[in-house]
């Protein structure tokens, strides 16, 4: 999968460091005097150390490096998984069905899996930014709600407190290897699909703030204006601060 990182020009790095402490992704380290990209996956292509660097050692390039495990993979040629929706007509004789994610559908409400803490508050599928579909018969008018992906393991009552009456879209900033595309989706999320509204919800560790600054460029880029919400959340699952734009 190709992505957007960073490239470092070790014949003028200078070793200084700057852009070591810049990076909220932990994505650099000093090896002999000198900064190196450690871990093309880590580096979200945002370019924040670009700045720092004083002698503009560092640029943006688009290379093949290796993907989150299930993003990118190809589909063709895999027996009875053809772009069917969810619960189409995916089926075979032998009882396969495609996988769900293939089409992004809308799920009826009160029909999810009902515990002793509630039922899902699930609006639709598949919920990984990259595998959503921005149309408006599924998500025009609708709050959209993206979240990193540990928020819903911190925050016991994620369906209840965040999730209830939003339509869903999860990704990491740090793991997932398309972050340029995850502008462009929530861009036309905003101007194509047409969302009412954003909250974007994250943990308080740095890597987090990539996703924040997805959605602020996206925003940026897009023609129509929406309203945003970020919420920041502890390990714990405690609200820690909310910013309104």
């Amino acid at each position: 999968m190709k992505k957007t990182i960073i490239n470092i020009d070790g014949e003028i790095c200078v070793g200084c460091g700057a852009c070591v402490s810049r990076c909220a992704q932990d994505a650099l380290r000093m090896v002999d005097g000198r900064a190196v990209l450690v871990n093309d996956n880590y580096c979200d292509g945002l370019g924040n150390c670009i700045g720092e660097c004083p002698v503009g050692a560092i640029t943006l390039t688009e290379r093949e490096v290796g993907s989150r495990v299930g993003v990118g993979l190809s589909l063709e040629g895999v027996s009875g998984l053809g772009g069917s929706g969810l619960g189409g007509s995916g089926s075979s004789g032998s009882g396969v069905s495609a996988c769900p994610s293939l089409s992004c559908s809308s799920l009826v409400m009160g029909s999810g899996f009902s515990s002793g803490s509630g039922s899902s508050e699930l609006r639709q599928f598949p919920v990984q930014l990259g595998l959503v579909t921005p149309r408006p018969e599924l998500f025009g008018g609708a709050e959209l709600l993206l979240a990193a992906d540990c928020v819903a393991y911190a925050c016991g009552d994620f369906h209840s407190r965040w999730l209830r009456g939003r339509k869903l879209a999860i990704a990491c900033p740090k793991l997932d290897a398309n972050v340029q595309s995850y502008v462009e989706k929530l861009t036309r999320m905003i101007d194509e699909a047409g969302i009412a509204s954003l909250t974007v919800v994250v943990m308080e560790v740095p890597c987090c703030g990539g996703l924040v600054r997805i959605a602020r460029m996206a925003r940026e880029r897009a023609v129509k204006s929406v309203p945003m919400r970020v919420v920041t959340v502890s390990v714990e699952g405690k609200e820690i601060s909310v910013e309104e734009s």
